[in-house]
């Protein structure tokens, strides 16, 4: 098969970072063998917007914006293929595209992605949630969430490939948890609930704003986070890389510094001619991708967003929550015990816990994955002591540390820092769509360049996403 003319032999920008050599995409291989490329970004979303933010929100005012959720999941589905098309075109992830375009968006997004997960809400959430199970409501939470951040540090630290062993944490913990998912169908959900679902999430949809307990922020956090949001869906860049697909599997993994083999080379890219051969591969990964993310992500996704909703309506009379705080999963768990068994309330508990730390867990890797990849291809790509591996495991110490002071200065109020957290997803959101479309327009080979719905899609996320950060603004600016 012969190469094309010179025209379609296109190379990347190359103002801001080094021009890419040209080599074959490599075959495709089943589904099958990718399933879990998305499982990591499914766990980190499960433990935000699912247990804590959607089933706080319906048990506010029931289901009338639930259809955001499902759009956010949508939008999400498709920010995050096109996030994914420019790393498999290319092995480079999407960040570094945008580098490629404008130098400062790698250390742009490094200080949104650190302003959205310095905070520990999700393994205070854990350490709180486990009280619950515990009956030890009076524990002392900081010490347990400390020591709990350490825990995953540990792993991060001693994995010899660590997107292995965190894929195969977070299967084992979104198994669990699904399980008793599925169980709370047919144990803890009334056919009232269902039936509300499809007459007020239908028939009484709506746009809550105003709404004297859903502020602002917390209404584009959890549009944020139906889904992963914010940096998490730009690290599903590293993620299928490091799983190997397209031209990710030309690029260097982390490792474990102490037991891994590591590579001091930066994570700059390839591409591939534009042939009938490279074609047919391209087609075959990019049809294997997007059912990996439709099955794994998407709609695994929203029907655990649901479910859990459902739940929290069939559990608390909408209304009946004061505080924004997690005492709403402690106030459904325990009608859980009275109304269906003992166990099964502590058995929610139990799926909230492991939720909210497999988030955490989440959350430590991708904001350090993203920053070393960034740091080890803009500012220390020459370095043979600095290799990406180095960056990572510092990267997740220095988070830890950031994130235990915060704890001890007093921010320990794990539905507080949720929100802060998701709302800066939010407006990086509104962000990357925009660029997202310039980078896989202007940087593509046109065979390969994002066009028609998934074009628009990119637009109206883009604007759905603006007009929430402009709300947020004026909602700050206006003290309330």
């Amino acid at each position: 098969m012969g190469t094309e003319p010179a025209q379609s032999r296109t190379t990347l920008p190359s103002k801001y970072l080094p021009p890419v050599d040209f080599r074959d995409l490599p075959e495709p291989v089943p589904l099958r063998k990718v399933t879990g490329a998305s499982v990591i970004i499914l766990a980190t979303a499960i433990g935000s917007g699912e247990t804590v933010l959607w089933p706080y929100i319906t048990s506010q005012i029931g289901f009338v914006f639930i259809w955001a959720a499902i759009v956010g999941f949508a939008i999400q589905f498709f920010l995050n293929m096109e996030i994914e098309r420019y790393t498999l075109a290319t092995g480079e992830t999407a960040l570094t595209g945008f580098t490629r375009l404008w130098k400062p968006w790698w250390w742009l997004f490094i200080i949104f992605a650190l302003c959205q997960n310095f905070w520990p809400g999700w393994a205070t959430g854990a350490s709180t949630t486990a009280s619950f199970v515990l009956g030890l409501q009076d524990a002392p939470i900081v010490p347990i969430t400390i020591a709990a951040l350490v825990a995953i540090g540990i792993t991060l630290t001693l994995s010899p490939v660590v997107y292995q062993a965190v894929e195969k944490i977070q299967f084992v913990l979104v198994a669990i948890i699904m399980i008793i998912v599925i169980i709370a169908i047919p144990v803890g959900t009334t056919a009232e609930a269902w039936g509300a679902l499809v007459t007020e999430g239908i028939g009484g949809a709506t746009f809550p704003l105003g709404h004297p307990d859903l502020s602002i922020p917390l209404l584009l956090g959890a549009l944020a986070f139906a889904g992963a949001g914010g940096a998490n869906n730009l690290v599903q860049s590293n993620y299928i890389r490091d799983k190997g697909m397209g031209m990710g599997a030309h690029m260097p993994k982390i490792v474990s510094p102490i037991t891994g083999h590591e590579e001091a080379r930066p994570s700059l890219g390839y591409q591939f001619p534009i042939d009938d051969e490279n074609m047919r591969r391209w087609r075959g990964w990019w049809r294997v991708a997007n059912w990996e993310q439709f099955l794994t992500f998407f709609l695994v996704g929203v029907v655990s967003l649901v479910i859990l909703s459902v739940l929290a309506y069939s559990t608390l009379p909408v209304g009946q929550v004061e505080q924004q705080d997690l005492e709403f999963l402690f106030l459904e768990g325990q009608t859980l015990q009275q109304t269906v068994a003992p166990w099964f309330g502590t058995a929610f508990w139990i799926a909230a816990t492991i939720a909210l730390f497999s988030t955490n867990l989440g959350i430590l890797d991708y904001t350090s994955r993203l920053i070393a990849d960034q740091f080890k291809v803009n500012a220390l790509k020459d370095s043979r002591t600095w290799t990406e591996s180095r960056i990572y495991v510092t990267t997740v110490w220095l988070m830890i540390l950031v994130g235990s002071l915060i704890l001890i200065a007093g921010v320990d109020q794990p539905f507080l820092l949720v929100v802060i957290a998701s709302s800066i997803a939010g407006v990086q959101m509104f962000f990357y769509s925009g660029l997202l479309a310039w980078l896989n327009r202007k940087a593509l080979p046109k065979e390969l360049q994002v066009s028609g719905v998934r074009l628009a899609v990119l637009a109206l996320s883009f604007v759905f996403f603006g007009f929430l950060s402009v709300m947020l603004v004026i909602d700050n600016l206006g003290g309330g």
